[in-house]
């Protein structure tokens, strides 16, 4: 097959045009409340041989390049994670991708056998590929739910941790490592590719970030590029000694996010826009792989099925299994167990058997996309509708403090745009009486459009915005002492901090 420069010509203009309409539908689906996973995907569709035609049927190709495009997403997931944040809910999370990946492949493994009949290869494959949620798709529906870090935790964990475990699994049973090894053999297998994976991700990501930080680049825009080819690196590496990919890319880019490196700010922004691109080609890909004409009733019924079993039996109960480790209460498992979205990952984990051959796979791949578009149709749309019934909705209130935040890479420091809106109590108060860490200071008020150089007497006021210096090390500290005192006020000190965690 040839590529010219004519070919190129139009793909440069499909392509790009094809781009800009998926980023405006970003938008709407935020609007309506859905993953844009969705609308991606019936572009692919109607730009698929039952629409404009284009014919795409290379399951191998389609395979190479989806995984391609989940090491960007957790790439791009594992360096815009707060560790401090994620790690009380790590436990949680680590529990849900692996004991509860376990208790979901074996419900719906049983069902797909003995309630839907396929055979026993094809029923634990569905349940492999069905078991993973994905990030993509939980995030940009609870990005409209007002939710505390307890729940929204353990689902980015589970999300980024869940995808190398059942990869493993998925590549085994497809190329009958499964049944050659046993299931002991393949569970050694399994241990062996996470445990490595993770330990290369480390080496990587703490090397990495060891080089980074005296590497002198001579332009900013390199940094992002040096940073996101190091997760590649990990994921290669892992890749070279037959580990898991997926685990290292994670975790190597969980330490880079977290780590004190030049233009990390810059770095995330730029992870982000690519992580974007990726879903957007991911889905429009598997779009395009769909051939519609396959759809029969049959398979349409098969997938409702599968879906109640995995939404109604098997998600619940790896949820109640999981939570073992971490009790919690009943609301808050429920939810769990509602918000566990399937996205990207099921379908692209169904090329795996697809390019392997294995018999029945294309019924399989039919099934699983029928199952994520009409399961996600259920349950995205009534996340926050389910989250306001359990009472595990925090109250929408009218933020007291809106912060941004700059770099000041030369002296290790960050500038923080603060904004006192009307329903902070900051207003009324002294700039000395906020007691910012030693070494954070107010550099400048703008107020009213003129701008002042504040003393320790300066009264603060509605509307007014503050730029704040402080060492990157004390950052977080002095954002949280701003909050304390726009919720509680001068006595914020005595107060503590009665935000809702």
């Amino acid at each position: 097959m040839t590529f010219d420069v004519h070919q190129l010509d139009t793909f440069v203009l499909v392509g790009s045009a094809v781009t800009f309409l998926a980023i405006l539908a970003v938008r709407i689906s935020s609007r309506a409340g859905l993953p844009s996973l969705l609308i991606y995907l019936l572009m692919g569709v109607v730009l698929g041989e039952a629409g404009a035609g284009i014919t795409f049927e290379n399951a191998e190709l389609a395979h190479s390049l989806g995984f391609a495009a989940l090491a960007v997403i957790l790439a791009e997931g594992g360096l815009t994670t707060s560790w401090r944040e994620a790690r009380p809910s790590m436990r949680l999370g680590l529990s849900l991708a692996t004991l509860g990946v376990a208790v979901s492949v074996t419900v719906v493994a049983l069902a797909g056998h003995f309630l839907l009949g396929l055979s026993w290869e094809l029923a634990v494959l569905l349940g492999a590929v069905t078991s993973p949620t994905d990030a993509a798709a939980v995030f940009s529906v609870l990005r409209v739910v007002p939710l505390p870090r307890r729940l929204t935790g353990p689902l980015e964990a589970e999300s980024g941790l869940n995808d190398a475990p059942t990869v493993v699994l998925v590549t085994l049973i497809s190329t009958g490592a499964v049944a050659d090894n046993g299931a002991l053999g393949t569970f050694g297998i399994i241990v062996f590719e996470l445990v490595v994976g993770v330990l290369l991700g480390l080496a990587v990501g703490f090397g990495g970030a060891w080089i980074m930080r005296r590497a002198a680049l001579p332009s900013s825009g390199l940094y992002p590029l040096a940073v996101l080819t190091l997760t590649f690196l990990a994921y290669g590496a892992a890749a070279a000694v037959h580990a898991s990919g997926f685990a290292a890319v994670y975790v190597c880019a969980l330490v880079l996010g977290n780590s004190e490196l030049p233009h990390r700010q810059a770095t995330r922004s730029f992870a982000e826009g690519v992580a974007w691109l990726a879903q957007i080609g991911l889905f429009v890909m598997l779009g395009l792989l769909l051939s519609p004409g396959r759809i029969t009733l049959s398979i349409v019924g098969l997938a409702i099925a599968a879906g109640l079993v995995l939404t109604f039996v098997a998600r619940p109960l790896s949820v109640l299994v999981s939570a073992v480790v971490q009790p919690m209460p009943w609301r808050e498992l429920s939810f769990l167990s509602w918000a566990g979205l399937r996205g990207a990952v099921p379908i692209v984990l169904t090329t795996i058997p697809l390019a392997a051959g294995v018999d029945g796979s294309q019924r399989l791949f039919d099934l699983v996309f029928v199952m994520v578009v009409v399961y996600t149709l259920l349950t995205g749309p009534t996340l926050p509708l389910v989250a306001r019934v359990l009472k595990v909705a925090r109250r929408s209130e009218p933020r007291g403090l809106e912060v941004e935040a700059a770099p000041l890479e030369r002296i290790a420091a960050d500038l923080l745009q603060v904004t006192i809106s009307p329903a902070s109590r900051m207003h009324g108060v002294e700039v000395g009486e906020l007691r910012l860490p030693k070494g954070s200071s107010v550099a400048m008020v703008i107020r009213d459009g003129e701008t002042l150089v504040p003393e320790r007497r300066t009264v603060l006021r509605h509307g007014d915005d503050l730029l704040v210096v402080t060492p990157r090390r004390l950052r977080d500290h002095t954002e949280q002492r701003l909050r304390q005192v726009s919720d509680g006020g001068r006595l914020a000190q005595w107060l503590g901090d009665r935000r809702t965690k």
